[in-house]
């Protein structure tokens, strides 16, 4: 298996973040926890420190949980500007579902949108959305436009010479040169493992269920490539 086969499960976090804002409030990991139980999510303290010290990370619902028991935004929790529209809507605290509800959309065709950085929605949908997430229409457009651009840029530097991408990158995302260019050395070791797999399965005449594994994890790493340049480049 590859070390990556879905490289951004947990929405971007910050343990610092959540601990300051745990002892503004004067709570103990117990009491967070127990709170969280009231909000329909059971989690024991061991769940509250490790995400504290960042040997684990909340899933959505246990953030969105995290943040109601601490009571702060989830904003203050992601710890940066959101960028992508899993993260705006991420700040307002929306699931993909009750967001798709909102807007008159099918679920599958948003959570198609937040994957693939398209948006398909109509002039209404695109209206609704932007109130939802407190934009403007032209935000939203712009917003998913960027993130799509990014999302080429990253798949062309992985499959070729990462170098010459690291400036237009690191304009596009507003991050630092640096941690950009860390960023896309890991990044295309890691898709050149998945062909490495890939060739040495067909060297081996492993059968066609082995190869599609490859293939399918490959496209999952692909599809959560803009998180993972993000989280790699320091939540630029």
């Amino acid at each position: 298996m590859s070390p990556h086969p879905n490289p951004s499960p947990h929405p971007p976090f910050s343990p610092a973040e959540a601990r300051a804002a745990r002892e503004r409030i004067g709570l103990t990991p117990h009491q967070v926890a127990l709170h969280m139980a009231q909000l329909g999510l059971d989690r024991d303290s061991g769940a509250v420190l490790a995400w504290e010290s960042g040997t684990a990370a909340p899933s959505e619902p246990e953030l969105f949980a995290l943040a109601d028991a601490l009571w702060c935004p989830v904003a203050v929790l992601m710890a940066r500007r959101p960028v992508t529209l899993r993260e705006h809507r991420l700040a307002r605290q929306f699931t993909p579902d009750r967001l798709a509800l909102r807007i008159g959309m099918a679920p599958e065709t948003y959570a198609l949108a937040e994957r693939e950085h398209r948006w398909s929605g109509d002039d209404r949908q695109t209206l609704l959305l932007a109130d939802a997430l407190g934009m403007g229409p032209e935000e939203v457009r712009a917003l998913v436009a960027r993130t799509s651009e990014l999302d080429r840029l990253l798949r062309q530097a992985v499959e070729g010479r990462w170098k010459q991408y690291v400036d237009p990158l690191a304009r596009l995302a507003a991050a630092d040169r640096a941690g950009v260019g860390r960023a896309l050395r890991t990044l295309h070791q890691e898709y050149a493992r998945f062909n490495e797999r890939y060739l040495g399965h067909l060297v081996a005449r492993s059968g066609d269920e082995r190869l599609r594994e490859v293939a399918a994890d490959r496209a999952a790493w692909l599809r959560a490539l803009p998180d993972r340049f993000r989280h790699l480049a320091g939540g630029a």
